[in-house]
C-alpha cells in the first residue's frame, strides 16, 4: 500500500453478497455459508440498502426451536421471538442499517463499527444505493504500509512542515514504529510533532528523543 488510504472508499470491497427483502429463510443461510461472511446487505429496487441480516438474526430460529419460554422471558426476548418466527430477509433484518459514505475517513468508520456494535458497514451513495462494505479488517489494511513509506509520508507531512529549518531531524521507522530524534531549536513543537505523526495512517507508536540547541535545554522525550 504504497499511498495512505484516507477514506472508506479506498479500502472498501466492492463485490458484496447481498439479498432482496424476499430472500427466504433457507436461501439466507445457504448464501452466508456459501460465502462464508456473517452479514449481508438487504436491497431493494436499484440497490438501495434498506437493512443487513446476519447470522445473529437467524440463530433465533434454532433456540427457540423445541421450547416454551414463559411470559417473562417472552418479554424480555420480545424482538427475538419475532425473529425466530420469520420467513423473510425482511422480516429477519436489522432495519434502518447502519451505513457509511465512501467518502467517511477510516476512523470515522472505525467509530461507527464501535458505537453501533457492528463488524461490517455497507457504503452507499448519496441516495442509500450499495456501492461496496467495509469490515474491520479492511480498516486494519493501512498497518500493512511497508516502513519506508511511512517514513516517507512523515518527512514530507510533518517534519518538513514543522521543521523547515531544522535540517537535522531524523526518522526511523521499525514495524510501524516511529522514532523522531534530532536537536531542535524549537522544542514546544515536539509535542504537536508527536500528534500529527501519530496521525499517521499504518504509524503503531510514535518515540520522540529529542535535544534542544541551547546549553541549558535537556533531552525532551514526548
Amino acid at each position: 500500500m504504497s499511498e495512505t488510504p484516507h477514506i472508506v472508499g479506498d479500502v472498501m470491497t466492492r463485490t458484496v453478497v447481498a439479498v432482496g427483502r424476499d430472500a427466504p429463510f433457507k436461501e439466507l443461510v445457504q448464501t452466508l455459508g456459501q460465502w462464508r461472511v456473517s452479514a449481508m446487505p438487504v436491497l431493494e429496487g436499484e440497490g438501495r440498502v434498506i437493512g443487513v441480516v446476519s447470522e445473529a438474526d437467524l440463530l433465533p430460529k434454532e433456540e427457540f426451536r423445541d421450547t416454551d419460554p414463559d411470559r417473562l422471558q417472552q418479554l424480555r426476548r420480545l424482538p427475538d421471538l419475532a425473529k425466530a418466527g420469520a420467513l423473510t430477509a425482511e422480516e429477519l433484518m436489522s432495519s434502518p442499517a447502519v451505513t457509511v459514505h465512501p467518502d467517511a475517513t477510516l476512523s470515522e468508520a472505525a467509530r461507527i463499527m464501535a458505537v453501533r456494535g457492528v463488524k461490517r458497514l455497507p457504503v452507499v451513495d448519496t441516495e442509500g444505493k450499495l456501492l461496496g462494505i467495509v469490515s474491520r479488517g479492511d480498516l486494519l489494511k493501512v498497518f500493512l504500509r511497508s516502513d519506508q513509506d511511512i517514513e516517507e509520508e512523515v518527512r514530507r507531512t510533518v517534519v518538513s512542515y514543522l521543521f523547515p529549518g531544522d535540517g537535522g531531524i531524523h526518522v526511523r521507522v521499525d514495524e510501524g514504529v516511529v522514532t523522531l530524534s534530532g536537536r531542535l531549536r524549537d522544542t514546544a513543537r515536539i509535542p504537536v510533532a508527536a500528534r500529527l505523526t501519530r496521525a499517521v495512517e499504518g504509524v503503531v507508536d510514535v518515540e520522540c528523543h529529542f535535544r534542544g540547541v541551547g546549553p541549558d535545554d535537556a533531552e525532551r522525550t514526548a
